[in-house]
């Protein structure tokens, strides 16, 4: 008997996963997730930041924590820091990007 086994988790780890934030800052709503996705979803949505200009920001225990919550739903306080060196990286993008 084969006492090999199928692990059909063991893949997850290696497809790639992407999040979307909204972010107001003239409001005082925290960022919001607008989009989470794995797999062909995940390149959907880098696609679709691409063609946008979108700056991209790379951290999966980021996007694994925002995979948690609910489309719509603003992000929680234990993840406000985080959050915030990935706004100053999109506004330091922005900044030199300008014309």
């Amino acid at each position: 008997m084969n006492q090999k086994r199928v692990d059909l988790r063991r893949h997850l780890s290696q497809r790639p996963a992407a999040a979307a934030l909204h972010y107001d800052p003239l409001s005082t709503a925290p960022p919001e997730v607008v989009a989470v996705g794995r797999g062909r979803m995940a390149e959907e949505i880098l696609q679709a930041a691409r063609e946008n200009g979108v700056p991209l920001y790379e951290d999966a225990a980021l996007v694994e924590a925002l995979a948690r919550l609910d489309i719509g739903e603003g992000i929680p306080r234990e993840l406000f820091a985080i959050v915030a060196e990935v706004l100053v990286f999109v506004y330091r993008t922005d900044a030199g990007s300008s014309p």
